[in-house]
């Protein structure tokens, strides 16, 4: 693989122009990326392909094209790989007939990982005091939970998690949260596929971004924004002069667009960094007071609006 934003030095997962199609329908298209320790956050509105290369990546779907390596081995074809791999899927795959306790139990002994860590799964999803009810009894959070747990308890160096959150109350999604940032902090290969931009952000190292089935964007947040140079940066700033500095700024080189508010003005430009430093000189010039000077568009929701604007 050529270096790119979209690649790791030292990946443990290997996606190499990587295609998957149904009959006439292309799912995944010519996708190269690689993950390393870390969470890397994997984004796409709904049909952008994200779960088809995720079911790649845990070896439930065979590539129509390319080529995938866990730990360098096909999943494929070295089932071994599993016992460092583990899937919380979206969809509720789980034996609603077991209790929760016994669920957790069940896929500690199916990856060889030791029961004695059910407890401790267990407790880190805030599940103990539920575990002994049918998970067929929970809501759909606790559900969630519960498979989270299921892929904890194996200790698995790589977990792929497609929309881990779903369904979890505020007080659980920081607690996911919180745990999964424990993992990575310890080397473990997180991808966690979500549409719920603002949790990515706080959790995520990196984002891969797809958008029709082939990769949109690679990289940090602030990295992508600025690699969309065709773009204009949106800024507002606040001030006790709103239409004097508009028609001051109206003027500068690289600005496109502004729209006036009572107390705010918000820029369009393609050359922040003259923006930041001729607004000061206006505002001695006019004499306005400037109390805050906001980008508007360097969160994760604002490049990802960008991104899929451009299908």
């Amino acid at each position: 693989m050529t270096s790119s934003p979209a690649v790791v030095p030292d990946p443990t997962v290997e996606v190499d122009a990587v295609s998957k199609w149904f009959g006439p329908k292309v799912a995944v298209s010519d996708v190269t990326c690689s993950f390393g320790p870390g969470v890397t956050g994997l984004l796409g509105p709904n049909g952008a392909g994200k779960t088809t290369l995720l079911r790649m990546i845990t070896g439930l779907l065979s590539a129509s094209d390319g080529s995938i390596r866990v730990l360098g081995r096909d999943p494929r074809r070295h089932p071994a790989v599993y016992r460092d791999l583990a899937l919380v899927p979206e969809e509720d795959a789980v034996y609603g007939f077991l209790s929760g306790r016994e669920y957790v139990e069940y896929a500690a002994r199916l990856s060889g990982a030791p029961v004695s860590r059910v407890d401790e799964a267990l407790r880190t999803v805030d599940l103990v005091a539920d575990a002994g009810r049918a998970v067929n009894g929970y809501s759909k959070g606790m559900r969630q939970r519960a498979k989270v747990a299921a892929a904890l308890v194996t200790d698995a160096r790589i977990l792929v998690l497609d929309e881990p959150l779903n369904g979890t109350d505020p007080v659980q999604r920081a607690r996911l949260i919180a745990t999964f940032r424990g993992l990575a902090s310890r080397g473990h290969t997180l991808v966690v596929s979500s549409h719920v931009l603002a949790e990515v952000e706080r959790m995520a190292d990196r984002v891969l971004a797809i958008v029709d089935g082939k990769l949109a964007a690679a990289g940090d947040v602030t990295a992508i924004r600025a690699a969309m140079s065709d773009i204009p940066y949106r800024v507002r700033i606040d001030t006790d002069l709103a239409r004097q500095l508009a028609a001051a700024l109206a003027g500068m080189e690289g600005v496109s667009g502004i729209e006036i508010g009572p107390a705010s003005v918000v820029v369009e430009t393609t050359d922040l960094p003259s923006l930041g430093t001729e607004l000061p000189r206006v505002a001695r010039r006019l004499d306005a007071r400037i109390t805050e000077f906001q980008p508007e568009d360097e969160s994760l929701e604002s490049v990802f609006r960008y991104l899929v604007r451009r299908r």
